[in-house]
Parts: structure tokens; sequence; C-alpha cells
């Protein structure tokens, strides 16, 4: 059975698509088109690579998750350090570990840039937070004066996992030039990119349109994390622990939303057990549980019906 699968994001429990997409291979299943926000995003782009569910298994188990919050020490001096580096920043960690990563992983299959994958395979969901919209890559980073097919999908990725307020935004300079009466100058226009969650965490509806006008049409098919923290209240002792909590929060509002009939049959809903986005120092147990969670709900998706 072949399918378009859309992931949804999630930070750290992204684990549990692994573990979905581990089952769904063992039931038969392949994948076309794949598309993702955020964790989502990094699932669907090493399917797009070629990775096999039993790789990405051995990738989650051995990557050291907690590795990603890297930052300089001058800005972890307690209180201060996190909130300076916010204030100048606007991010608690760069990120840049993370794009490293991804980087290497696609690079030892031959990826590099859209350009190396076949045309549509991968969409990665991110926001620009400063022109208000929902960008879908990569054909949406032309809008910047960027060739889509030159575009890094690691830096995709890195824009669509941007958690606001936890890792930096993507900044991108757009050169323009504007006509004065004195004459033509050049000037930069800058736009933040962000967490596609911001604006679209579970974008099922992305590949509707083709759907409609395909006379044999490939079913789509989502991967969705599901489960609400009732266990692990948030202790908001300042503003740095209230935006990561306000963020979270609207995750998991869209986490829990109601997904009409006609979508929720081909929706895979994946109990997360109160782990949060940003648990990024998981520990081994709790990773086998969110891959064994995912592991369970795609086999009785797809072996048991």
């Amino acid at each position: 059975m072949k399918i378009n699968a859309v992931f949804e994001g999630g930070g750290v429990k992204g684990i549990s698509l692994v573990g979905a997409v581990f089952a769904a291979e063992q039931c038969g299943v392949t994948f076309g088109q794949v598309a993702g926000t955020s964790s989502g995003a990094i699932v669907a782009a090493l399917l797009a690579a070629g990775y096999s569910a039993e790789e990405m298994t051995i990738i989650i188990r051995r990557t050291p998750f907690a590795a990603f919050l890297k930052r300089s020490q001058v800005f972890n001096v307690k209180y201060i350090g996190p909130a300076a580096r916010l204030l100048l920043r606007k991010g608690l960690y760069s990120g840049d570990e993370m794009e490293l990563w991804m980087r290497k992983l696609l690079s030892a299959k031959g990826i590099s840039t859209f350009a190396d994958l076949p045309p549509n395979k991968l969409r990665i969901i991110a926001s620009d937070i400063s022109n208000g919209k929902l960008l879908v890559l990569p054909d949406d980073i032309a809008q910047y004066g960027m060739n889509p097919k030159r575009l890094e999908v690691a830096k995709a990725i890195r824009m669509s996992a941007s958690l606001p307020y936890f890792f930096d935004p993507v900044v991108i300079k757009e050169k323009q030039f504007k006509t004065r009466i004195s004459g033509i100058r050049l000037y930069h226009k800058t736009a933040y990119i962000v967490d596609g969650g911001l604006l679209s965490n579970f974008p099922l509806w992305l590949f509707d349109r083709e759907q409609r006008d395909q006379a044999k049409p490939i079913p789509v098919v989502g991967f969705q994390m599901v489960g609400k923290n009732e266990n692990r209240p948030r202790t908001i002792r300042g503003p740095l622990s209230m935006l990561t909590a306000i963020f979270e929060t609207m995750l998991q509002a869209h986490d829990e939303r109601y997904i009409e009939k006609e979508n929720r049959d081909r929706t895979i809903k994946i109990p997360t057990l109160g782990i949060r986005t940003t648990q990024f120092n998981l520990s081994l147990e709790a990773s086998e549980q969110l891959f064994e969670s995912g592991r369970l709900a795609a086999e009785k998706y797809f072996c048991e019906r």
C-alpha cells in the first residue's frame, strides 16, 4: 500500500512518529509524497531522503537530544544569561546544533538542497511572523528572491522547528531596490521565520487540491500526536517560563482540536504519554515508551483494519 503522509509537529514527541513509521513499513506501507511541521518535518525529510524506519530508529536511539540545547557560557548565568540571550538573539538556544545534525544525516544520503529530491517529494511548513503568513517550503521561499531548488533541506527544517522563544528564529534579509527622487538605493527587508506549528501544526490539507485532480489519487494519511499533560502542571516562575508555557499550550490546542469525520478516518492518533514538546532531556525509558506508543497506534491503523 502506497500513501502520501503528513506528520504533525511536537518537538521531542516526534520520537513517536518514528515508531509509527516503523509499524507502517512492517505492515507493507510505502511512502510517496511526505510533508510535516517541526519534528514532523524532520521525520518527513528523513523518509524523503531514503531512510528506512529501521535506520531512523537507530538514529533516535543514538541521538542525545539535550545536545541541541547549547549556548555560550555567558548566556548560562542564572536568570540574567537566558534573559539577555532572549533579548539579543530572540531565542534561548540557537538551533544550530539541530540544523547541523540534520545536515549530516541528509548528506549521508546524498541530499543537500531540494534539487536533490524528486519534485514535490517533500514539503515543510514554517511561519513568517514578520509578514504574518504561512510558508510551504520549498516553493514559498521564492517570495524572498531565492530559488526553491537551491534551498537547503536542513535550513528549511530549522525554520519549521524554530520554536518561538526557545530556538532563534531564522532571519531572511531580502535585498530590494527602492526609487527615490535622489536616485535608487539598496535596502534590506528582514523576515523572521519560526515554527510552522504557529499557523499549521498538522497540515493534513496540503495534498487535497492535488488529490482532486488525479484519476486514482494516492491515499493521504495523517500522523497526529495527541494527549494532554494533565499530570504535569507548568510552573510559571517568570517571563521566560511563561512564554514557553504559552507556546506549548498553543501547540496542545492544535493537538486536541476537533477533526471532522472525513479527516478522522485518515488520521492516526498517537498518545504522547504526557511528554512535553520541549522535554529534550528525555530519559531512554521515556523515549522507548514514545516509540512504542507510535508503533502500536500505526499497527492498529494499518494492520488491523
